[in-house]
């Protein structure tokens, strides 16, 4: 079993913990449709960077 040697440091641990937190993630806004969708990803309509890629069911 791994034992510390000495105390970590307030200092240290805060350091360590600094990239801890949860970001939120990156949407992008489609120019045609108005709806927000994950960047670099098709939209839920088959839009992508104002054009239509995907047929959808609907269509």
């Amino acid at each position: 079993m791994a034992v510390q040697k000495s105390k970590k440091s307030t200092a240290g641990r805060g350091m360590r913990r600094s990239h801890d937190t949860l970001t939120n993630p990156a949407l992008a806004i489609e120019p045609t449709t108005g709806e927000a969708h994950l960047r670099h990803h098709v939209s839920p309509s088959g839009f992508y960077r104002g054009k239509k890629v995907i047929a959808t069911k609907g269509e």
